[in-house]
């Protein structure tokens, strides 16, 4: 998937400010560590996914179920079952946690969820719509501060956050919560999905989140299909994905996002005598570093593979076992459909597409299936960037 994470440029440092020639600073992201972890083939960043439920009905969701359904809530992962988890992943070399779900907050034990992750010594991330936090949730993150919580913006105004929601007086909670977040210094991160029920306000939703968090800020206008296949669901989804030329229009209209598309635009066009034709289906870095615990303790190596030969159940399976003979045979796997190598691996703008394994098998029922739909936006934005960089490179694919 193309995703683009802006920041500004550091402003320098006051004169006299920093007196110690010896003192500088890097980001997170650049600590040799992560090299290290890399090279060693360590699972350094898993997502638990506490639950699929959700106290939202959104409109282009691909794992929302009821908040009050008792038959999804027993197929969740005990306490119990999650702590041996995640002491597995601790001992493999593991630092980093995403808490997500559905609404991770609808677990009623999810602060100790958060607590016990906190006193193993990771580094946790949450992802929240931010409808549910509480002042005992800020009391807690005051004193154990998450490394960030992302919260999803899906409008700017009560009629269109509600439009896709589904949920009278959600837009009011949201607002509730994110203010409670910022308000009391927690480190907040937002995002927003482009989709026809909100397309006429991203402008508005852009600069919203913009002045919030002024230093992070991104939208994904490419909605993947159901992990249930619920078909109903699905129609919902499609009809909410805007057309390609819609895409680029507001991508393009982006100024931050375009620019760097365009800068990038030999990394993600290349000739086909670049590009080697290969059978094999993962390029990407899916099971590299990384890995996905659902709901009910299945190991997913992406948050978005669920095919039945990509996924192994942890109640019945050792982490190790499963990292060490699952991501193997997954990232071996090849496909003999001449359709494939032709269209999808041999294409030079492949790396403008949300075309992958896990996302043509929502769409297709196969790890080699191709898209119309992804293609088309594929060649739209090679279409506009070309035009805006004056590039030669071919297209074609």
């Amino acid at each position: 998937m193309l995703e683009f994470i802006l920041k500004p440029t550091a402003k320098p440092a006051a004169p006299g400010k920093m007196k110690n020639k010896f003192i500088s600073s890097i980001s997170l992201s650049q600590y040799k560590i992560w090299d290290l972890a890399r090279a060693k083939n360590v699972p350094f960043a898993f997502d638990l996914e506490l639950t699929a439920r959700c106290n939202l009905d959104c409109r282009h969701c691909y794992i929302n179920l009821p908040a009050d359904n008792p038959g999804v809530q027993k197929t969740e992962l005990s306490f119990d079952q999650i702590a041996d988890i995640v002491n597995q992943s601790v001992a493999m070399g593991s630092l980093w946690c995403l808490l997500t779900g559905g609404e991770p907050m609808l677990r009623k034990d999810f602060s100790e969820i958060y607590l016990m992750l906190k006193r193993k010594g990771l580094l946790v991330s949450v992802y929240s719509n931010a409808c549910l936090i509480s002042e005992e949730h800020i009391a807690l993150f005051k004193k154990f501060p998450p490394r960030h919580i992302e919260v999803t913006v899906y409008g700017a105004t009560a009629e269109t956050y509600e439009r896709v929601t589904r949920r009278p007086g959600s837009f009011r909670a949201f607002q509730r919560g994110l203010h409670l977040l910022l308000d009391n210094g927690i480190q907040v991160r937002l995002k927003a999905m482009a989709m026809r029920s909100n397309v006429a306000e991203l402008p508005a939703i852009a600069e919203f989140c913009r002045k919030q968090t002024m230093d992070f800020f991104r939208f994904d206008p490419l909605l993947h299909l159901r992990f249930d296949g619920d078909p109903a669901k699905n129609e919902d989804i499609r009809a909410e994905r805007l057309h390609a030329d819609e895409i680029v229009a507001i991508e393009q209209g982006d100024e931050e996002r375009f620019t760097v598309m365009k800068n990038n635009c030999e990394q993600f066009v290349f000739s086909a005598d670049e590009h080697h034709d290969c059978r094999h289906l993962f390029r990407c870095g899916t099971g590299r570093n990384g890995f996905t615990v659902s709901p009910e303790g299945h190991f997913h190596l992406c948050s978005s593979l669920r095919h039945r030969d990509c996924i192994v159940d942890l109640k019945k399976t050792t982490l190790s076992e499963a990292w060490n003979s699952l991501v193997p045979r997954v990232r071996a796997m090849t496909s003999s459909d001449p359709e494939f190598t032709r269209k999808c691996r041999a294409c030079p703008i492949v790396n403008l597409c949300l075309w992958c394994p896990a996302h043509a098998h929502l769409e297709t029922g196969r790890l080699d299936g191709w898209s119309e739909y992804f293609c088309q936006v594929a060649h739209a934005r090679a279409k506009a960037l070309l035009e805006k960089s004056g590039s030669k490179k071919s297209q074609s694919g």
